[in-house]
């Protein structure tokens, strides 16, 4: 039992996870050996898991970022009048 207190904080996130699901139910419906093993190992998982939220909770609770100002607009360029248009596209006669 004390090679798996050991063990703990290198155990992946859903290891550990099942792993305290294993605890409680053997600590509910295994053996006499068993319940008292998982009633050992339930408060240092417990607390192992415990840990890791608290670890995790900050990034998630972060200060959102700022939003950037909005960019002023451009003016918009002028646009050629139909008139100007039609003089521009007609051809200049020979040259």
């Amino acid at each position: 039992m004390l090679d798996m207190l050991e063990r703990l904080p290198a155990l992946e996130d859903e290891a550990l996870k099942n792993l305290h699901a294993n605890a409680q139910r053997l600590g509910q419906s295994g053996t006499s050996k068993q319940k008292t093993s998982a009633a050992a190992l339930l408060p240092a998982i417990q607390a192992e898991l415990d840990a890791r939220k608290a670890a995790k909770k900050p990034a998630k609770t972060a200060a959102p970022k700022a939003k950037a100002a909005p960019k002023a607009k451009k003016p918009a360029a002028p646009r050629p009048s139909r008139a100007k248009a039609k003089k521009e596209e007609a051809p200049a006669g020979d040259a």
